[in-house]
């Protein structure tokens, strides 16, 4: 149904897509999914050509829409797009808004545009609004409209562009049950979304986007509960990361402080568990790990707060000699980690400069 071929899209200050490749079937259900700012919304608008891309090939069936004699508007009229900010022409009522496009770009008949517009709404629930204005109208009433108006042009394709962000949260399960629907009936439809549980339900395929492209894809179950790729596990388990690279014993001990406490407020994490944070690494890091050190070494410090899991994991990767700090003479320093943390694990690794390990779970 959709090729692509090295897609990629540049702007004067980023370049969200970098190089996409991938093959999109007929009746496939496809949720986009990952961070803000990774090209999700950037992809569909390029498939439907509302973006011009830098490089690369996008086709449609036979059709290559990146071809500059390609009639765009003609595909169009197979692939709708659905905004997460309707776009309702305002000063036309419900039924007129639906009425216009199969008038216009279709040649149906007046009575032919009206007949099906009535039967669309029907279909998302709102037939009785058909002579209502959008301003009287809900957010999830608006969606549902702007659902039925593409769906007038009989399209084979639809694009969802984060349909339910701009929607009361009691709004978004009426938009969604109507998506659902529309995905039993063999359209082929992409859908840009931040509602996780949503985006396992609806669809038979999920893209993780990530580094400039599609970092992973798979299953609904591969994607969600067997995430083969890191970046991938961490945004499921809504994994938050802070990592610092320590190199020395005169560092700044404040300014790491500052920011992990930064760090913890933005993430959500407790004062408490913020200071067992700061007590963990001020008494393991620095008065055990840096104090065994000679005065060239390498310290990286990673924390991982998943809010999924409500977990804290603060890990320490140092070179060096072989040294485990939990069997350090220093006792005071040793037992107030020990009990700002749930465990305190220790490993000899071999990666790349790296030779110790230690994990600590947060209490």
């Amino acid at each position: 149904m959709i090729k692509i071929n090295h897609l990629r899209k540049e702007y004067p200050n980023a370049t969200p897509l970098k190089d996409v490749s991938v093959e999109i079937n007929r009746g496939d259900i496809i949720s986009i999914i990952g961070p803000s700012g990774t090209g999700k919304s950037t992809l569909i608008r390029c498939i439907n050509r509302l973006e011009t891309p830098t490089s690369g090939e996008i086709w449609v069936g036979d059709n290559c829409i990146t071809d500059k004699k390609c009639d765009i508007n003609k595909i169009r009229q197979k692939m709708g797009m659905v905004f997460q900010s309707f776009n309702l022409f305002n000063h036309l009522n419900i039924i007129e808004n639906i009425m216009a496009a199969p008038m216009d770009l279709l040649g149906k008949s007046k009575q032919q545009a009206y007949d099906d517009g009535m039967q669309l709404l029907r279909t998302v629930g709102l037939a009785d609004k058909a002579f209502n204005y959008p301003d009287e109208l809900s957010g999830g009433q608006k969606q549902r409209v702007a659902i039925a108006r593409t769906l007038a042009m009989d399209p084979e394709i639809i694009l969802f562009d984060e349909p339910t962000s701009a929607l009361d949260p009691t709004m978004v399960g009426e938009v969604q049950t109507v998506i659902k629907d529309l995905g039993k009936k063999g359209l082929t439809m992409m859908i840009v979304t931040h509602e996780m549980r949503f985006a396992r339900e609806i669809a038979n395929r999920v893209f993780y986007m990530d580094d400039g492209g599609i970092y992973e894809e798979g299953t609904p179950e591969q994607i969600f509960d067997n995430p083969q790729r890191e970046k991938t596990a961490r945004f499921i388990k809504r994994v938050k990361v802070f990592e610092k690279d320590i190199t020395s014993k005169n560092f700044d001990f404040i300014g790491f402080n500052t920011s992990l406490e930064e760090f913890g407020r933005r993430s959500g994490i407790s004062q408490k568990s913020i200071y067992h944070m700061q007590s963990v690494f001020e008494e393991l890091c620095v008065q055990i790990i840096i104090a065994e050190m000679s005065n060239e070494f390498k310290l990286n410090i990673t924390v991982e707060y998943s809010q999924e899991e409500e977990s804290i994991l603060m890990q320490a990767k140092y070179n060096g000699k072989t040294f485990n700090p939990i069997n350090s003479d220093n006792i005071l320093s040793l037992k107030i980690a020990q009990n700002a943390a749930e465990s305190i694990e220790y490993s000899e690794i071999s990666e790349d400069e790296y030779t110790n390990l230690i994990i600590a779970k947060i209490k």
